[in-house]
């Protein structure tokens, strides 16, 4: 007997429609998997017969073959446990063929035949009906996850043994009823870290909220113990909140990749990445036969925290080049290219030697070409990429004795104000391509961001001096825009390009010698 039943493959980002074929007729007793399968779905013929002995179900002895189509789309992972299953039940004839139709199935098997948690949830819920399947029946621990789309009837199962008595019996599954409006107060980000927390260090915390209110790129550089990662951690207690549609997209990368919190529904917190210095390039990328998101495409809509940022390996640094243009990355492979969103703010930290206490020929105790080797790992296209470049200076007695309260703002504090200047860059630009001042094209900068000639002579001067690049003037003018609007004003005055170039000194101060 014959019978086929609905699933999904992720490729990349997307959720790809597969039949689940099986076919049971006498014969030499055998269980074969076919269909351009990886390893962990070949292993799914242990994984189901041994889940449905356990769960009470004696497979006939007789030629099974399971098919999964096309055969020509590589599948990967363990989600086809449950269609398997279902598909050779129903070929089995122990479960109506006809009942199955207009569902999608997605679960790996436990052997004791519980259902266990799969990755993609939320992308495969969302292409169901595409699938023409109306139901989607997937592990009680996705059913958060599978139901913040509110798309169609998704139905959990905690074990295989509850989806057989839910068609043979007509026992009722448990529905997902995630309400959007209640997920965000569940899920209000809590840190441990706060920028009343930071002493002293009144510049850095001032470039820190001008770059996360216009999404600008930030390089800090300065001594160790100086505040330089406590301060990128607490930037991410001043981001703005995600929009619904910025949280599920959120979501559906960080399913995909398997990196979703548990009993998480809807990530409605933007993320913070920090990965080590050792990772490689496909780490950062993303990567693999069948690519999953990198670091990249996980801090999507956040914050990607390149901590002593020299020590990276320099292949891995240059890969940041063309998606902080470009906003997005694409991967080829023999078999298909894959595109992933990589629309993220870069906050990185530096010393500025491999000691870290240069200029300060005191302690400092590296030789002109060590300091050279060390701050060229930084090549000039990445650094002309990095829209403001501060100096963390080392903080007094009086400040680091001195209490939380005595005149250091709070992170709340800080971030309503961030909020404000997003909200009048999300109404500039609402007719136009891009959310903040960060992502400004040429033809928005040239609309928004007028000079009178009194800035014109200003930027002339600042434009001789520094021997800015085109890309390095542009990004001048997007910093002078968000502090033009910090500051409420329509029009860049000449404090504002004043301020935005002295975010450009530091870089000037130490690579501008080598």
């Amino acid at each position: 007997m014959y019978c086929q039943v609905i699933s999904a493959a992720i490729c990349g980002l997307q959720a790809r429609k597969v039949m689940v074929e099986a076919d049971v007729r006498p014969g030499m007793p055998m269980f074969s998997l076919i269909g351009y399968l990886s390893g962990e779905v070949k292993e799914a013929e242990d994984r189901v017969r041994t889940a449905l002995k356990n769960s009470g179900i004696e497979l006939p002895l007789a030629k099974i073959t399971v098919n999964l189509a096309p055969a020509d789309l590589r599948k990967e992972g363990s989600c086809f446990d449950l269609p398997i299953a279902m598909a050779v039940l129903a070929a089995s004839g122990m479960i109506d063929p006809e009942k199955l139709e207009g569902i999608l199935f997605a679960g790996e098997l436990g052997l004791d035949g519980r259902l266990e948690p799969v990755r993609g949830v939320i992308e495969m819920v969302s292409r169901a009906e595409s699938f023409g399947c109306s139901t989607c029946i997937i592990p009680y621990a996705n059913l958060t996850e599978g139901s913040v789309l509110r798309k169609g009837n998704v139905l959990g199962a905690g074990s295989i043994r509850e989806v057989i008595d839910f068609f043979a019996e007509g026992i009722e599954l448990r529905k997902g009823e995630q309400d959007q409006e209640h997920i965000r107060p569940q899920q209000k980000a809590r840190y441990d870290r706060d920028f009343s927390m930071i002493k002293g260090q009144e510049t850095l915390k001032r470039a820190a909220e001008v770059a996360v209110a216009g999404a600008h790129n930030l390089l800090i550089i300065g001594p160790p113990g100086s505040g330089k990662t406590l301060t990128a951690q607490c930037i991410a207690t001043i981001l703005p909140e995600t929009s619904t549609e910025e949280a599920i997209e959120i979501t559906r990368i960080h399913s995909i990749a398997g990196t979703l919190p548990p009993d998480t529904g809807l990530m409605t917190h933007r993320p913070f990445r920090a990965p080590h210095h050792t990772i490689t390039p496909s780490g950062l990328a993303g990567g693999g036969r069948n690519p999953r998101p990198g670091e990249i495409s996980l801090a999507h809509r956040g914050i990607l925290f390149a901590d002593e940022i020299p020590e990276f390996r320099q292949d891995t640094l240059e890969i940041l080049r063309q998606p902080l243009e470009d906003k997005k990355i694409t991967i080829s492979r023999l078999f298909g290219n894959f595109t992933f969103p990589a629309d993220f703010q870069l906050i990185a930290s530096a010393n500025p030697c491999k000691c870290g206490y240069y200029p300060d020929r005191k302690r400092c105790r590296c030789t002109p070409y060590e300091i050279k080797r060390y701050l060229n790992h930084l090549s000039q296209p990445l650094l002309d990429r990095i829209d403001m470049c501060v100096e963390a200076g080392e903080v007094s007695f009086e400040e680091m004795t001195g209490t939380a309260d005595s005149g250091g703002e709070s992170s709340a504090v800080i971030r309503k104000r961030v909020e404000e200047v997003r909200r009048i860059q999300k109404d500039r630009f609402k007719n136009d391509g891009c959310m903040t001042n960060a992502g400004m094209r040429t033809e928005e900068i040239e609309k928004y961001c007028v000079l009178g000639e009194e800035e014109r002579n200003l930027m002339e001067k600042v434009f001789h001096k520094l021997q800015l690049t085109g890309r390095g003037y542009y990004r001048l003018l997007k910093v002078s825009r968000t502090l033009a609007d910090m500051d409420g004003k329509e029009r860049i005055c000449c404090d504002h390009i004043a301020e935005a170039v002295s975010y450009r000194m530091i870089d000037q101060k130490y690579w501008g010698s080598l």
